[in-house]
């Protein structure tokens, strides 16, 4: 079976620094997958690549056999194919669910003059919002709120546009001991609930070999080794150059 994501040959370079270099690999449907190495390796450049913010100087990026080099960043999002970012990015003058909507508006593109639209959007919202335990925030603007808590409403906001494809920059990044923990158990959850694929860029290993089915491994842009999380903790290069022990 193809995979829902093929990466195939990326190289982006900037100036005279090469970001990624002749990168390939898969991401098979239903699977979490996670994407790691050390700072500077390519990993947020390639969810910039994939979700168009990039261009690339070679390669292909295949969704479903269709390149996504040749797509435009408001059709990436129509893919059904959604991302969080490294740093939380809410509108803070606005309420939870208001944020959560605009995670919709490829999907609804309507907006809210069509009451049809509003209605049923704002029903999907509080369904999201109450599984991922933020009901109780809803009607709250996001500014003031806990940390963890903007994170989480940044992931109900992707997962308004019910992805296929779910790419998670660094989700447990400022989180504490307790929080990464609880977000372990909701990423694999997410998966099956809401039936998507998740690629994962993540530091935190113990994250990272608890919930993924499949890891990547990128080092100074290149891809360094690829396997299940049991063969890259055992993998020497690995080690060497990014694990230590975990």
């Amino acid at each position: 079976m193809a995979p829902l994501l093929a990466v195939r040959g990326l190289t982006i370079r900037f100036g005279g620094i090469t970001a990624l270099n002749d990168v390939s690999f898969d991401v098979d449907a239903g699977r979490i997958t996670g994407l790691i190495g050390p700072n500077g390796a390519g990993k947020t450049t390639c969810f910039n690549c994939m979700t168009r913010l990039y261009q690339p100087t070679s390669g292909e990026i295949l969704f479903k056999g269709e390149d996504l080099l040749r797509c435009s960043p408001q059709q990436i999002a129509r893919k059904r194919i959604a991302r969080t970012f490294q740093n939380v990015a809410l509108f803070d003058h606005m309420t939870t669910i208001e944020n959560v909507l605009v995670g919709g508006h490829a999907r609804f593109p309507g907006g809210f003059g069509d009451w049809g639209y509003e209605a049923q959007a704002t029903a999907e919202a509080l369904e999201i919002l109450e599984r991922l335990d933020l009901a109780q925030f809803a009607r709250r603007p996001v500014r003031g709120l806990p940390f963890g808590t903007r994170k989480t409403i940044e992931l109900a906001r992707a997962l308004m546009a019910k992805p296929e494809l779910l790419l998670l920059d660094e989700p447990a990044a400022g989180l504490s001991h307790e929080e990464v923990g609880a977000l372990g158990t909701s990423i694999k959850r997410i998966a099956a609930e809401f039936d998507t694929t998740i690629l994962m860029v993540e530091h935190h290993m113990q994250l990272v070999m608890r919930v993924s089915d499949h890891i990547v491994v990128l080092a100074t842009g290149r891809k360094l080794a690829d396997g299940s999380p049991e063969a890259i903790q055992n993998d020497p290069a690995v080690i060497e150059a990014y694990l230590g022990t975990v």
